[in-house]
């Protein structure tokens, strides 16, 4: 007689069960992030991870490219770029929430040899030879006409009066991170990345810092995506923390805004 209740009551705890916020699909945020923050932004995303529950998948690649990925409908919810353009670019396409849109870090470019070369202390200034420094080795950066890092490199370049005499031997990569190891593997003799990248990869050794008036200031800008969710603005909150900010900065990136608690 107590069956069909018993049947009843045992079927509505398990389905309140599976509906339980305890038993619910664990929230992630999926970040499409700039190759040159996945040292600083794997720790940001552990802490934040620790502290919420919350996980972060990200998605690293060339700004150019993540921008374009996020265009064709691949599903982000932060986007953090390299340079203003390509936050620009996104914008332009509405894939950006752009109210969200913060100027968070700032980064400089440097000349990187392999560890062992015998290239050391460049003066890095108008004139800068750079294609005779190479010598018959080639020079690696980021694809000048896209990503980043090589857009910077090119513009430093152009500005010292270096640029035509070293263009034929450049080696160029899809991302800072392939050109940072192009030279720690030695194929590149000569390399142009951020700093930051440089103090993360053993293998190499900065001989140079190009002079910040010689480029377009180097800002990584982060936002939400139109298609974001709910959970990403708190993301993004802990992003401008001083947790956040410490952390950044151990690993070399300039913090630009004022952090939060």
């Amino acid at each position: 007689m107590y069956r069909p209740a018993g049947i009843f009551a045992a079927f509505f705890i398990l389905f309140g069960a599976i509906h339980s916020p305890a038993a619910a699909q664990d929230k992630t945020i999926t970040v499409f992030a700039a190759a040159s923050m996945k040292n600083a932004l794997d720790d940001i995303d552990a802490a934040y991870t620790a502290k919420t529950g919350v996980k972060v998948t990200v998605s690293y690649a060339a700004s150019s490219a993540l921008a374009k990925q996020i265009e064709q409908g691949a599903p982000a919810d932060v986007f953090i770029s390299a340079d203003t353009d390509w936050m620009d670019y996104a914008i332009g396409k509405k894939t950006i929430n752009e109210p969200t849109r913060v100027n968070l870090l700032g980064n400089s470019i440097v000349l990187i040899a392999p560890k062992d070369s015998k290239i050391d202390n460049v003066n890095i200034g108008a004139g800068f030879d750079l294609a005779k420094l190479a010598g018959d080795g080639r020079i690696a950066t980021g694809d000048v006409k896209s990503v980043p890092v090589g857009k910077y490199a090119k513009a430093a370049l152009e500005k010292l009066g270096s640029w035509q005499a070293a263009e034929p031997k450049f080696a160029m990569a899809d991302s800072v991170r392939a050109a940072l190891t192009l030279v720690a593997r030695g194929e590149a003799v000569l390399g142009i990345v951020y700093s930051t990248d440089a103090r993360v990869e053993p293998g190499v050794k900065v001989v140079g810092t190009f002079p910040s008036d010689s480029h377009p200031a180097i800002i990584y800008p982060v936002a939400a995506t139109t298609t974001a969710r709910p959970e990403t603005s708190d993301y993004l909150a802990f992003l401008r923390s001083t947790a956040a900010k410490n952390i950044l900065e151990k690993y070399g990136f300039k913090f630009l805004v004022s952090p939060s608690t």
